[in-house]
Formats: C-alpha cells, structure tokens, sequence
C-alpha cells in the first residue's frame, strides 16, 4: 500500500526502555503501520540515519488554557519534542466562566501565572462558557501539537458560587451542582479535576483563589462524583507552605486516595523554604505506602531546578526599589544609559541595602519577581550556558572586587539578553535526581504556558536528555525516554501513545543523540499585544511528527496543525 511518510534508517528508541534497534516507519493516516525494513511507497520519506526515533515527548503539567487560543505552534514546548501536553493545571482553568467572569478570570491567571492580561484579552475570542463548549473550541482550533484538559477548581467553584467561592463554605446545594458539571465534563472529554492548596496561588487581591476555600468535604463530593463513573484523574497543588501543613495536606489526601480510588497526582518537591520542609524522599516514600495500602498516586517533577527567571528585558530584584523602579519605566535605550552613568550606578546600588531582607516564607517563581527580598546571591547565577554550572553572582563579585548589584549591571550593559536564575525548589542537583529516579514519579511539571517571563520550564525534555542522560550519565537514553513518553502516557491513560508500536498514534521526535538540547532563552514581545515572553529552543531536533504530519523541522513550523485533543475514556 501506499503510505503517507516513511521515516528510513532511524535508531528506534520505542519508549519500552528496551534496548535501541534499527527499523524504518511506515505511517499511514496518521498511525504507524509497519515497523522494520519497509519497502512501500510513500509520499514524502525523512532519511534518519544517524537521527534517534522515539515517541513524541508528553508533558503533563502545562498552564496552555488561554495560548493555545493565539498560538498554533504550542511554543515554547513544542520546540522540545513534545506533542501531547495536559492543560488547566492546579484548578486555574478558563472554563466553565460566565461571560461577566471573564476578566476576573484573566486577571487570576495574570496574578498566579503570570499570563498577561492584555494578551489574553487581545488573542482570545471568548465564545465559551461551559466545560464541554470550551473543549470543542479547542478541537476547531488549528493545533501543531495535542492537547488534553482537566475541568479546574477554581474555575468550577466561581461559576457555581460568584463571588461566594472566596471567602465561603459551599452548600449542599452547590457541591451538587459541581459535582453534576465534573460529570458532565468527564463525559466531553475532560482527563479529570484539577486542584490547589498551594499557599504561593493566590488572587490579584493576594487574597486565597477559590479553590484553598474550599473545605476538604467539597473535594470527597466531587473526586465521588469522578469514582460513579470509574474516570477520571484528580491533579492538585500541595500545600509547602511549612513541614506541618504539607504532612497534613498529604494525610487528608490520602484518605481521598483510598476511599475514591481515582488517580492522584501533586508535585514532588525539594525545598530549603519554610519551616521545617519535607524532605523529597518523605514524599515519595509517602506515595510508596499509599499505593501499597491500595491507592493509586503519581508524584510529578521536573528535571531540574524551578527557577525565578531575572533579565534587563524582564524582571530585576531590585525593580521594586522607588529608584530603581523609576528606571525600569523608560525605554529601554535610556535605562542602559542611565545604567552606564557612575553616579546612578552608586544610588542604584546604595539602593539595594533597602530591600526586603530574606525570610523562610515559601514563595513562587511568580511572588519571587514580582515581590523579591534582598537576592542571596550565592543562589543566584549569571546564565552563561545550559549545562547547569553556571557562576553564582557572588562568585562573580567575589573574583571582581565589585558589589553584587554593580555586577549585574555590568553584564547586563555588555548582554541584555543576560538572565539570572535563582532556584526556588528543587535547588540541588542531588534532589532532583532522587526525585527522578524514583519509579512511581513522572518528569513532567513543564508549567508552560504560564510564568511566561518568571520561568522557564519548558525545556525540561531537552535537559534530561542533554544533561541527565550526556553530562551526568544517570539514565541510559532509553530510560530517559521511556520517563518522558511511555510513562506519562501510561499516566494519564492516553491509549495508542507513548511508544513506537504498530497501530499506534505516529507522535514522534527525531533526534541527534549526541546533539539534542535547550537552547539559551530570550525575552521576545511575541504575545498578542506585543506582551511578552521567555522564548526557549532546541538544538539538535531533526523532526517532530504529530499524527502522522510533520509538524516541525530542523525547529521550524511547517504549518502542519494536525494536532488532536485527547479526551479521557468516557467520551474517547
């Protein structure tokens, strides 16, 4: 027969964790259909030799609800290999709204993800109000890449309660009601309800967002909903806020866990904030005997550390300082000039001593841009690479014989597209390997989409493969693929994906083995509007193949929207 694509002479690594082979592809209707040496005709053919074939990467833990509106492309993840992503992540959702809420709405996801308002209401026609209108939105739109979705919390609980649903108890009458439209979405297609308690979530009022209202009650009616229909995944944002509420957020989920016996996933993570922290192992171990004792539970985590993302083009620390503030305002041609004049340099940095000292209060990427302490700057380091041995701004100083700040200025005036990273969670290296290796954790937890210039978690697919597996040699090629594809698919039971197997979905990343990694990000003013953004690409990725089409290559669109939206099992 005739087929669609042949991809010849690749090195299969097929998701499994099995060792790598030799194979062409035959793919057909946007399915593989042979596997081995294929012989048939086809209408365009990719030469990979020398190239890796694996699965498309999946990402289960993106905040894509109001981009994929205005972007096709699903950057800045797609330009990582990955081609399902899961959306509307810790109960931040853009559905169901009423059209009154609709700015409310943004302006949350502009508080707590740092999705900017003005792109938001600049690219997205909001025609939606309930659950099952919005996913079939998403379906009509033009996708490079697939995309599935939870129903949120937050979203659920203002659309049932107004503006009861931040600062009340629901009634009976309202669990009903919330619990009938989690059913409802189960049966449109929604891979599950989706959660936070997470301090670091809040409104643009720094007031808690609705779903930390909620009493425990609420969530056991709606996860009970989830368990008459036997579907669904619950998702939820724990509480780090200190040791002592992060054990009794994991106690109470855990009778959740066996007595509904859906899913379970929550972030795993290291982290030096807060009184008392967890340990990473607490956590796992924690997951270990929940499951043991008949729960089903993921822990998800990233492969690197969370980050808060500073830049001359973005944020600085000391952008909250009256001086500095008053600088940040001009153009950005008379802030370098200003920069460059040594009697400003002498305030700015006089400045710097007024700051907000440090204090063990857990914060997020986004409170830690926008409301900063004074910087530890042995914990903060001057981008120069993606390898993850950057120089701390300390170092720098040190070596120098200058003040930290003058520092920053300095390399900023030489490169403003300089970043800083200051790692929030997961800061040592050590730690996110544990978390890694830990067989019932999931690399995921991209966040992308969100945090949009705070973070940038999109590349985690690329490091794992560049520094996990090249650099450090901690996973074999195949485990690491097998963690990226296979088990998040396994997961979120998103059937006919995540390996390289006959009769499945042709969701496929080709690339150079000894090539494959992150880019360096930039600040780019490419949102609707003109806001903008962190930017991250690739090196090394040959092709990206979404159902059958190719989608991107050599890390350019092809204008390929073949995309799907993955839809739980009830309406799949």
């Amino acid at each position: 027969m005739a087929l669609d694509l042949v991809i010849r002479g690749g090195t299969v690594v097929d998701g499994s964790g099995k060792p790598r082979f030799g194979a062409d592809l035959g793919i057909k209707d946007g399915r593989i259909v042979e596997i081995g040496r294929v012989n048939s005709s086809a209408a365009r053919t990719i030469d990979a030799d020398g190239l890796i074939v694996a699965p498309g990467f999946i990402d289960g833990h993106t905040h894509m609800d109001a981009q994929v509106a205005w972007d096709p492309l699903g950057s800045c993840s797609c330009w990582h290999g990955v081609t399902s992503v899961v959306m509307s992540n810790c109960g931040f959702a853009l559905a169901p709204c009423k059209p009154a809420d609709r700015e409310w709405y943004a302006r949350c996801l502009s508080a707590v993800e740092d999705i900017p308002t003005e792109a938001m209401a600049a690219g997205i026609d909001w025609t939606w109000e309930t659950f099952p209108e919005y996913l079939a939105t998403v379906e009509r739109l033009p996708k490079a890449i697939n995309y599935g979705m939870y129903i949120g919390h937050s979203a659920l609980r203002m659309y049932v309660m107004g503006k009861r649903a931040l600062s009340e108890k629901a009634s009976e009458e309202d669990m009903s009601r919330m619990a009938a439209a989690v059913q409802e979405a189960l049966k449109a297609g929604a891979m599950g309800f989706s959660s936070s308690r997470a301090s670091t979530h809040v409104t643009p009022d720094d007031t808690p967002v609705a779903s930390r209202i909620a009493q425990w009650e609420e969530i056991d009616r709606i996860i009970g909903a989830m368990a008459e229909l036997d579907a669904g995944i619950f998702q939820i944002g724990p509480d780090i806020g200190s040791g002592a509420a992060h054990r009794a957020f994991l106690t109470r989920l855990r009778q959740v866990a066996l007595q509904f016996k859906r899913p379970i996933m929550f972030g795993v993570l290291a982290t030096r904030q807060g009184e008392d922290p967890n340990r990473w192992d607490y956590q796992t171990s924690y997951i270990d005997d929940t499951v043991a004792a008949g729960g089903r539970m993921f822990g998800q985590g990233t492969t690197k550390s969370i980050n808060a993302i500073f830049s001359l083009k973005s944020y600085l620390p000391f952008d909250v300082l009256p001086g500095w503030r008053e600088l940040r305002a001009l153009p950005m041609a008379e802030q370098k000039r200003r920069l460059a004049d040594p009697a400003v340099r002498r305030e700015l940095v006089a400045a710097e001593a007024k700051m907000k000292p440090r204090d063990n209060v857990v914060q997020g990427g986004g409170a830690a841009t926008t409301d900063p302490r004074k910087p530890d700057y042995a914990n903060l380091f001057a981008m120069k690479g993606v390898d993850w041995d950057d120089p701390t701004v300390a170092e720098l100083a040190r070596a120098r014989g200058q003040h930290p700040v003058e520092v920053m200025i300095d390399l900023s005036l030489a490169n403003d597209d300089q970043v800083y990273i200051q790692p929030i969670v997961n800061e040592s290296p050590d730690d996110v390997l544990g978390i890694l290796k830990h067989p019932r954790t999931l690399a995921t937890f991209s966040d992308s989409g969100a945090h949009v210039c705070q973070e940038m978690g999109s590349s985690l697919q690329t490091h794992m493969l560049s520094y996990w597996v090249r650099k450090r040699g901690a996973f074999t090629l195949e485990q690491a693929v097998k963690k990226l594809t296979h088990d998040n698919a396994m997961a979120w039971e998103l059937k006919g994906r995540g390996l390289v197997r006959e009769g499945y979905q042709a969701d496929l990343v080709l690339f150079e083995e000894n090539g494959i990694r992150p880019s360096m990000p930039t600040v780019e003013k490419d949102l609707p509007g003109g806001a903008r953004r962190l930017v991250q690409k690739a090196e090394g990725i040959k092709a990206t193949v979404v159902n059958g089409a190719v989608a991107f290559e050599d890390g350019e669109a092809t204008g390929a929207y073949f995309g799907h939206v993955l839809k739980g099992k009830l309406a799949s």
